[in-house]
């Protein structure tokens, strides 16, 4: 048995420990959950730079305490006004680094305002001033934090692509040599940033001084982005997808995310036996569910303006269920689909009113763009990838359209009462230790630490590699691995904790009050609470 960490009135999970502590120390001071998860995530854009910051998305899940279905915020961006097909002249596809893949707004800081906003709107307390939620970020920003092994690797896989960027090397080789882990980087660009939005508000990123300062340097790198951009932007409050299941109702992200899928793939398995499924036959089983429900995202998902088809419905009949017979124990069908790949940050808090929170924010690939923004020490995603030239298709770029998303913050209330915020980053990895998360711990009973630390698996392509295989930790048995390739599986074998899986995490809150938390031990993260 492996245990999580209990606690009797809230509970925090990020992965990176420092992030942990920001919200916890919120939390105690009095704050709600939604004030401690923006304290995280100032604090988690700071060091944890490679993943998430002040140039990305965020999507959210909020679960009031006197509500039956969650508030969900989408924080994404559109594409600029001036990107267009045009814009490539010469080019084939959209490239995954510069300033020719940063050509959409950054999201993220939006939803953290509108977060607040809710907050004042239902929480009848003081609040905590905005200068003490990015306090924490400020300071580790300022005085420096210690290099995390993953950022180091990060830098190191991908340096060939970024070091002649816009401002990377300048911001995080500044010597010129690679760091090494546990050496002190410092960001006082950022912290400046970050200043100037504790004393403008953080409205001034998009709609202020600050967003004239943005602009100003976004043009002279030559994002297509214009101040119109970013002053027509807002976060929006939107309605969740939901999923009926056997355990219990799950929500999650309606388009642009991919949310669909990591709903898709646990109402498949719902109509299989996972309850008595071995190893094998739970591996199996997912990996071909995932096969679907990624067929399902690439066949409808777009920005919801220009959706076609009702997803809520297809959860609501019996389309799933006709999947489910397709599904063989027997054999392993092909891998027919263009898997995405991304780096982000998965948060969760649960807090003493029992106000549920699962929230996830990115920059896309590490180091999104690769761009950081002069002056302002924010490095820019490169979510605008996800769009491509071809014309009349899906995912055609267009000003001032939402691209694709993998981001999907997941959230239960299941039927005997617990409430379960979970999630994962990654990419396509994201539904997948989604799905090996919930049936782990509600189908099959496992402990929650265990179902996050038992090793798992990853179908499809990952950022940097090109096949897509069946990728499992190295700590499966040789007869788990020799009989999924006798089955038809093509083995990729990872290291015993590898990244490449995810860094997952999970908050339960128990019928009693007590709530239980988890962290992934592939990352620099932590379960704590009071």
């Amino acid at each position: 048995m492996i245990y999580s960490n209990i606690a009797p009135s809230s509970m925090v999970v990020t992965p990176h420990h420092l992030a942990t502590e920001s919200a916890l120390a919120i939390l105690r001071e009095g704050g709600n959950a939604i004030e401690a998860m923006i304290s995280a995530a100032a604090t988690i854009s700071v060091v944890y730079p490679h993943m998430s910051g002040l140039g990305g998305d965020g999507f959210w899940l909020i679960l009031l305490p006197t509500d039956c279905k969650p508030i969900a915020i989408d924080a994404s961006g559109a594409s600029g006004s001036l990107a267009c097909i045009n814009y490539y002249h010469g080019n084939s596809h959209i490239p995954y680094r510069g300033n020719k893949s940063a050509i959409t707004v950054a999201g993220t800081v939006s939803g953290w305002i509108e977060a607040l906003q809710i907050s004042k709107e239902i929480v009848h307390k003081k609040s905590i001033p905005l200068s003490r939620l990015l306090r924490d970020a400020i300071q580790y920003a300022t005085d420096g934090i210690p290099v995390t092994v993953s950022q180091v690797s990060a830098i190191k896989s991908k340096l060939h692509e970024l070091v002649s960027l816009p401002g990377f090397a300048a911001t995080f080789i500044p010597d010129g040599n690679i760091p090494c882990p546990g050496d002190r980087f410092i960001q006082k660009d950022l912290a400046n940033t970050l200043k100037q939005l504790a004393e403008e508000g953080l409205d001034s990123f998009y709609r202020g001084n600050f967003s004239q300062k943005l602009i100003k340097n976004i043009k002279k790198i030559g994002i297509p982005l214009t101040i119109q951009d970013l002053q027509t932007h807002y976060a929006r409050c939107s309605d969740p997808l939901h999923l009926k299941h056997s355990q219990g109702d799950i929500w999650n992200m309606a388009p642009p995310t991919q949310g669909i899928v990591s709903l898709a793939i646990l109402s498949i398995i719902d109509n299989l036996d996972m309850v008595h499924a071995n190893e094998i036959q739970t591996i199996h089983r997912i990996v071909e569910a995932t096969k679907e429900a990624f067929a399902v995202r690439d066949k409808y998902i777009i920005d919801n303006q220009y959706m076609t088809e009702n997803l809520q419905k297809l959860l609501l009949s019996n389309y799933m269920k006709n999947i489910a017979k397709k599904i063989s124990d027997q054999f392993a069908t092909s891998v027919n689909t263009m898997c995405k790949s991304g780096d982000t940050v998965w948060m969760g808090i649960i807090d003493k009113t029992g106000m549920a929170i699962s929230f996830i924010q990115s920059i896309y690939h590490e180091f999104g763009s690769g761009v950081v923004i002069p002056e302002t020490g924010i490095i820019w995603h490169n979510r605008g990838a996800s769009f491509n030239l071809r014309h009349n298709n899906l995912l055609t770029l267009a000003p001032r359209k939402k691209p694709f998303h993998t981001l999907n913050p997941a959230l239960a209330c299941l039927k005997d009462g617990r409430v379960l915020v979970y999630g994962s980053m990654g990419g396509d990895g994201q539904p997948q230790t989604q799905a090996a998360i919930f049936n782990r711990y509600v189908i099959q009973k496992m402990s929650l630490q265990e179902a996050i630390s038992a090793p798992r698996w990853l179908i499809g392509r990952h950022w940097g590699k090109s096949s897509n295989t069946l990728k499992l930790e190295g700590r499966f048995t040789t007869g788990t691995i020799d009989i999924l390739r006798k089955l038809g599986h093509s083995i990729e074998i990872l290291p015993n904790f590898s990244e490449l899986v995810g860094h997952a995490g999970a908050i339960v809150r128990h019928v009693n009050g007590m709530i239980e938390g988890a962290y992934d031990p592939r990352s620099n993260g932590s379960a704590a609470g009071f």
